[in-house]
């Protein structure tokens, strides 16, 4: 099992969602970097779980760092944050040990580990692990600001429903809005009406996905590489350890099949001695490399795998046919408190992304730009 991602700044994630902990390690960070606790646990808020929507499962998520940090700035050493596990009801999953559920990596895992795994929550597959990625984001994610680089997401679609496109005109304003939301939508309307539709999904015993859109300000173009270390591959390969993410795409993405060249390039101007692109369709990616553009992601939340209905399944130690129906805490959605999953896992990635072409002393390269 490799549980470790990135080139320069390599990010580790351990634990499991019912052992006595979870926490992650970064490697690489470059020292001097501010730690802001209260920052830390606003992103944390974000990810918890609040009201009829989400999970009743309590956790604290109080991070704690212990090591890399001293006088409240990184080391440069490995800085490894560690979560303690509170609120756990194990008896919930030993009845179903050995009737995978549907949607889950019950099955596969099983057969990877040959039943050594820890099953109960998901165990090392389980969405409690995102608590952690959180929190090493935190850090990543407000480095990045200091130096004025933006990451925002809101909830594109939801089911049913879609929320408004970005204003490029307000964007700033935009990002600040939601940044300081835990549903992060952008029409109040459209917010209500999704709120519904999963309490709805709760009331069925079922479950709703969607679209999370993420957008990136002020990046400096150059950063990436072509092939197998592109920006897209990067981003997706570390997106795609978020389990609940099933597509990524950037900028028009599939939409691309829609439209002909003509249309379909950023044509490039310069503007105020800037060298800008007028349109976006490429998500601020060319060859793999940023080019100075917003960057323009979306990512595809499936819906929460468990659900209280009856479903069919097996026994894999009989090896019979049976049904099942799963009880225990669980959310009706997990796209509202995915997006700072999202926008943290970002982070981490471009701070890879910037130490690689600026190398150590990237944040005083960046401010002699």
């Amino acid at each position: 099992m490799k549980n470790t991602i990135g080139n320069n700044v390599t990010f580790t994630l351990f634990g499991e969602s019912h052992g006595s902990l979870i926490g992650a390690t970064i490697d690489g960070l470059p020292s001097g970097i501010k730690i802001d606790e209260d920052f830390i646990e606003n992103q944390m808020s974000k990810r918890r779980a609040k009201g009829l929507i989400s999970t009743l499962r309590q956790e604290e998520d109080i991070p704690n760092i212990v090591s890399g940090v001293f006088n409240g700035y990184t080391t440069g050493t490995p800085l490894t944050i560690i979560i303690k596990n509170k609120d756990t009801r194990s008896k919930d999953y030993s009845k179903i040990k050995d009737v995978p559920r549907p949607g889950h990596a019950d099955y596969s895992a099983k057969i990877k580990y040959y039943s050594y795994q820890d099953y109960r929550g998901g165990g090392h597959f389980s969405g409690r692990l995102t608590a952690a990625i959180v929190a090493i984001g935190a850090i990543c994610t407000l480095a990045l600001k200091e130096k004025d680089i933006h990451i925002a997401t809101h909830i594109k679609k939801l089911y049913k429903f879609e929320d408004d496109e970005f204003d490029k005109d307000n964007i700033m304003k935009q990002f600040e809005i939601l940044n300081n939301k835990d549903f992060a939508v952008l029409n109040e309307k459209i917010e209500k009406k999704m709120k519904e539709e999963i309490d709805n999904a709760r009331l069925n015993l079922d479950s709703l996905g969607g679209i999370l859109e993420t957008v990136v300000l002020n990046l400096p173009a150059g950063l990436g590489d072509p092939l197998f270390n592109s920006v897209e591959g990067m981003i997706s390969k570390a997106l795609f350890g978020i389990g609940a993410i099933k597509g990524v795409e950037f900028g028009e993405g599939f939409n691309f099949a829609n439209l002909k060249g003509s249309n379909a390039n950023d044509e490039f101007r310069v503007v105020d001695n800037k060298v800008v692109t007028t349109t976006n369709r490429n998500g601020g990616i060319n060859g793999g490399i940023t080019n100075g553009m917003p960057l323009v992601i979306k990512s595809v939340v499936k819906p929460t795998s468990s659900i209280a209905q009856s479903q069919n399944s097996i026994n894999m130690e009989s090896m019979e046919n049976t049904t099942l129906e799963i009880t225990g805490r669980h959310d009706p959605a997990i796209i509202h408190r995915a997006r700072v999953v999202v926008d943290s896992m970002i982070a981490i990635v471009l701070m890879d992304l910037l130490v690689t072409r600026y190398g150590q002393d990237w944040s005083k390269i960046l401010c002699e730009d």
